[in-house]
């Protein structure tokens, strides 16, 4: 079996943190929860399930992530998958086995977890967020004849690969530009439906008019950044 580690960036989710953790599969190595400049129990609640707990101060799901990553890459035991996951419990995180199974059986490199209407509860994705995929995911089959179908936060790569990325993001942008660089590096890749329900508590980006503008334009900016390289 493969060596898994888990990272999940997570600001303000005590409500949640616990109910993430206890759902991942037991194979899975370490789960990695980054604080993402939390003020309330979220590191605490993620310490007490038994995950490693690392603190970003600089608020950014894609600061969250590279300190994830950093920390692993100072850690003599390196995993083979990556998978990441988000901390709100609106992912269902017992359908990891269903994310790393192409990458375990198929040796694809990176796995989507698409969001579809048919696994969505009503609600649980907001009609910006929805808009937003589908534009940006047209966008990437326009100018990369890519087969996308959603920016989902729940996916999983190889480790190796994920390194050749060289991912920067530090904000919003974290997802298209993986998949970006996925496309431009030629990585293999596919899509597999997952369920998705209402978070718990209020969303960081697309709960808010701010967050929601300013994730649409970093993802964009990072589309046609690309089609021009």
């Amino acid at each position: 079996m493969p060596k898994i580690k888990v990272i999940i960036p997570a600001f303000n989710e005590q409500d949640s943190i616990a109910k993430v953790i206890q759902d991942i599969p037991s194979l899975v190595e370490e789960v990695i929860v980054v604080s993402n400049n939390s003020t309330d129990l979220t590191e605490v609640n993620a310490k007490h399930t038994g995950a490693t707990v690392l603190t970003e101060n600089r608020k950014g799901y894609g600061y969250a992530c590279l300190k994830g990553m950093d920390y692993i890459s100072k850690q003599q035991s390196k995993p083979d998958i990556i998978v990441f996951l988000d901390g709100d419990y609106s992912d269902y995180p017992e359908e990891l086995t269903k994310i790393i199974a192409p990458i375990i059986e198929d040796n694809i490199d990176l796995v989507i977890g698409s969001r579809v209407k048919e696994l969505r509860e009503d609600g649980a994705m907001t009609p910006q967020q929805i808009f937003g995929n589908w534009l940006a995911t047209k966008l990437m089959s326009l100018f990369f004849k890519a087969k996308f179908t959603d920016l989902g936060p729940f996916r999983a790569i190889k480790y190796d690969k994920l390194l050749a990325l060289n991912m920067v993001d530090k904000t919003y942008g974290w997802t298209v530009e993986m998949q970006l660089k996925a496309l431009k590096q030629k990585l293999s890749y596919t899509e597999v439906p997952v369920n998705y329900r209402n978070r718990i508590g209020v969303s960081k980006v697309s709960g808010t008019i701010k967050g929601s503008i300013f994730a649409g334009i970093k993802i964009l900016s990072w589309i046609f950044k690309y089609s021009f390289k």
